[in-house]
């Protein structure tokens, strides 16, 4: 995923950006004398009130591009994906004493009628924070229909409580929330931002990035050298994820927490080949490293980098339970016995075939197995949590 490389104005040859988002940020940066952080882009591209990607009102989450979806998520693609992620839940439930699901980013609902519908009486409130006023819709009709004897339990919520306790899930939560670029010239560490293009016009912006000197001492966070780097790597800086984390660690009295997304540790996420960062957009289940482009038409997303959410839960009071791949994390969880009789080669039904290709998907590498991660933590007690029986990875981190 490569960035275009200049010192100073780097012009990305872009479509035009029609949408009225893109008109709202081009007079944003111009109030802000031509230059914007792509950490402010990034939050206005995907949140702005009304007109962001998340917060438009359009449909995101499906699995085809004819339902007019950008992309899927591992709940959309069967329910044994929180069938057995709720073995994990009711395990650390009953090892904190508690009794309340916190979820965060729930999407289209499918993972709250997967975990609601298979623990039942075993959690007394489910409780969803979601930013986008359209999909906290989706969810409410969702689980009225699939789960009307237990849609009682669940609460929307606007805001972070002052405290909390119970089970927190996150599932591609962190890959969405804006990131800080730095760019290597060689010679300094410079901020990439964004700023207007020589062919931009009020009717039809387009933005181009633009890089200036980084603040003294502002650097990826770690180990490597910055000759390591080579000229025109850019880098990305996770401040909101960590901030959140450590935020909701802090607010925990007790209980635990699991977030699965894509990422790497970071001796991995700053490996001086990975020269253009990891940022990627999706629209219409196609994917591209452009985020300057159909800006509030498509989502844009980067890799998680698992070091420092890690070190970020450690700041708040939590304990790491365990980190490790997806694949292992589900197996270790029963997702193959969950499979029942789809698991069996001699059935031949289109439903268990269609089940065996979305297990596949979530446990194979090339697909999500190994890419997708899984950290756990733990504020209080801490315990064996079954998804890092083995294949634990938390010293890589």
């Amino acid at each position: 995923m490569h960035r275009p490389e200049s010192k100073d104005h780097s012009v990305v040859a872009a479509p035009l950006n029609p949408h009225p988002l893109a008109r709202m940020i081009r007079d944003e940066i111009i109030e802000r004398r031509g230059w914007m952080r792509f950490e402010r882009f990034m939050e206005l591209a995907l949140y702005a009130p009304g007109l962001g990607y998340y917060s438009g009102g359009r449909r995101i989450l499906g699995r085809t591009p004819e339902d007019g979806s950008d992309f899927v998520t591992a709940p959309e693609l069967t329910p044994l994906f929180g069938q057995t992620l709720a073995k994990q839940v009711e395990q650390a439930l009953d090892a904190t004493g508690t009794d309340e699901v916190w979820e965060f980013g729930a999407g289209s609902g499918a993972l709250a009628e997967q975990l609601l519908g298979t623990l039942g009486s075993r959690i007394r409130r489910y409780t969803i924070l979601d930013v986008s006023g359209t999909l906290r819709d989706r969810q409410h009709q969702r689980l009225r229909k699939a789960l009307p004897e237990l849609v009682h339990k669940v609460v929307w919520a606007d805001s972070l409580p002052e405290t909390l306790e119970g089970v927190v899930v996150g599932n591609e939560v962190l890959d969405a929330m804006p990131v800080h670029l730095l760019r290597w010239s060689g010679e300094q560490w410079q901020e990439r931002g964004v700023g207007l293009a020589p062919e931009d016009t009020p009717e039809a912006p387009v933005f181009a990035w633009v890089d200036q000197p980084a603040p003294e001492g502002a650097r990826p966070s770690t180990e490597h050298t910055d000759a390591e780097f080579v000229p025109g790597t850019v880098v990305e800086s996770h401040g909101e994820a960590e901030a959140f984390i450590s935020t909701l660690a802090s607010m925990m009295t007790r209980g635990a927490a699991f977030f699965i997304d894509y990422g790497f540790p970071e001796a991995e996420y700053y490996l001086p080949q990975r020269i253009g960062g990891t940022i990627m957009c999706h629209h219409l289940h196609q994917s591209d490293p452009d985020p300057l482009t159909h800006v509030g038409e498509k989502d844009i997303t980067t890799h998680v980098n698992f070091t420092g959410i890690a070190l970020a839960g450690q700041e708040g009071g939590w304990e790491v339970l365990g980190y490790t791949t997806q694949a292992r994390f589900l197996i270790n969880c029963g997702l193959l016995a969950q499979m029942g009789t789809a698991g069996q080669p001699e059935s031949t039904s289109a439903a268990d075939f269609k089940t065996r290709a979305a297990v596949q998907m979530l446990l194979t590498e090339h697909e999500m197995g190994e890419l997708f991660k899984v950290i756990g933590f733990v504020k209080g007690e801490w315990f064996d949590a079954i998804g890092f029986d083995e294949g634990d990875r938390t010293h890589t981190l």
